[in-house]
Parts: C-alpha cells; sequence; structure tokens
C-alpha cells in the first residue's frame, strides 16, 4: 500500500511538471510572435524597442493600454486584443525575465 501511495505521488509530480513545461512553451510561443518588430527574446536591433529585461508591471501595463486604446499604435492596439489580460501578464513576465 505504502508503496502504491509513493508512486502515484511521484505521478502526480511528474505530471505537475509537464504541465508546468508546457505553459512556459506556450509563453514562449505567445512571445515569439513579438520577435518581427522587437527581436528574439525582446532583444531588437537598434532603432526598434526592445523588451527584455524591462519591468513586468511597465511591460503589462503598456500591454493593457494597448489593448484598451489608451495608448497610440500601428499595429499593437490589434495584437494586444489578441490575448486575455492573464495572458498579457505571462508574456510581460517572460520579456522582464530576459536578460537586456
Amino acid at each position: 500500500m505504502k508503496r502504491t501511495k509513493n508512486w502515484l505521488l511521484a505521478g502526480v509530480f511528474c505530471a505537475a511538471a509537464a504541465g508546468a513545461h508546457a505553459q512556459v512553451n506556450q509563453i514562449k510561443v505567445w512571445a515569439a510572435a513579438c520577435a518581427n518588430c522587437h527581436g528574439t527574446d525582446g532583444r531588437a536591433q537598434p532603432g526598434t524597442i526592445s523588451l527584455a529585461g524591462q519591468s513586468k508591471d511597465d511591460l503589462l501595463q503598456k500591454l493593457l493600454d494597448f489593448k484598451n486604446g489608451k495608448r497610440p499604435a500601428t499595429v499593437m492596439h490589434q495584437l494586444s486584443k489578441g490575448y486575455s489580460d492573464e495572458q498579457l501578464a505571462q508574456i510581460a513576465g517572460y520579456f522582464a525575465a530576459q536578460k537586456k
């Protein structure tokens, strides 16, 4: 019985780890959509805004402002509307965690 319980717990932890890994990969997929303008992992070429290493709160606020039409944009207002507020927070966290 104890051995079965240990295997069950191990299975639960493995499933949780796999789910977390899948979530990280999904965030990378969302962030990859930003690479055309903001560079790979948010490190843009000169003349374009880099996202890597910026404050998560600042990035999220800018994304929400684009989404709500409070910040002028050419395409960002359209792109940001394709994500939930939670997804935008995860994207902002991803770029904040990247090295400049």
